[in-house]
């Protein structure tokens, strides 16, 4: 089982059609049980499912022949900078797709269908584990405060941060509505969550009632 179904430097007919139906149904199966954990487009998990055997494929026909293998590795590392940014979510299963692709491409069907639905299964389960999740981390916020062109921001809600914050740090300042009001960030951490409401009215009374958002706190995230 473990063993390449490839038998000779020339892929016959069977040997091709019996790897690409594997690779295609263990894509498709994959596909599914990572669209329960990953927020994503039905189109990105139908890209998830072929990938395996695209990847196979490609490895199959180039195999020997080092300067197509450079040329397609050179398509490939375009496709990076014609596409938007993904999620970890996202890249985890695409870089599982091309792993088990490449496997399914040298014949080895059976690592194949390990590796894609091991790590699928593995990433399905870690994802419900709290093991990576702390309490530190879950306790921190994103805090925009919109103010007008006229208020000096430097102190004037250090007496509300006082009171209702363990914790702040400046994340940022840009010009908002034409330049005519400014947005503010900040890193925060509440000392008592059913307080948020009573901070946000009281930092209402100190920015003339404009626009205040708390959000889940994300490293890497656009702040402003």
């Amino acid at each position: 089982m473990f063993d390449s179904i490839y038998s000779a430097t020339t892929v016959t007919a069977t040997e091709f059609f019996t790897m690409a139906g594997i690779a295609l149904a263990t894509g498709l199966l994959f596909a599914w049980v990572m669209s329960f954990r990953v927020r994503s487009t039905k189109r990105f998990f139908t890209v998830a499912a072929i990938m395996p055997f695209v990847v196979a494929a490609v490895i199959t026909f180039v195999s020997g022949n080092i300067g197509a293998g450079v040329a397609i590795g050179g398509a490939f590392a375009l496709i990076r900078f014609r596409s938007a940014q993904g999620s970890a979510d996202e890249l985890a299963t695409i870089l599982i797709a091309m792993g088990s692709g490449i496997a399914f491409g040298m014949g080895y069907v059976g690592y194949g269908v390990v590796i894609m639905l091991g790590l699928g299964l593995l990433y399905f389960l870690l994802s419900f584990l709290p093991i990576f999740t702390h309490k530190s981390m879950a306790e921190d916020q994103l805090l925009k405060i919109t103010i007008p062109e006229s208020l000096n921001y430097t102190d004037v809600f250090t007496d509300s941060f006082k009171h209702y914050l363990k914790s702040w740090e400046n994340a940022g300042v840009k010009t908002t509505g034409m330049g005519s009001m400014y947005r503010l960030s900040f890193k925060i951490r509440m000392k008592d969550p059913a307080e948020e409401k009573e901070f946000i009215d009281e930092l209402r009374t100190k920015n003339g009632n404009l626009e205040i958002s708390i959000l889940p706190y994300v490293e890497k995230q656009t702040i402003l």
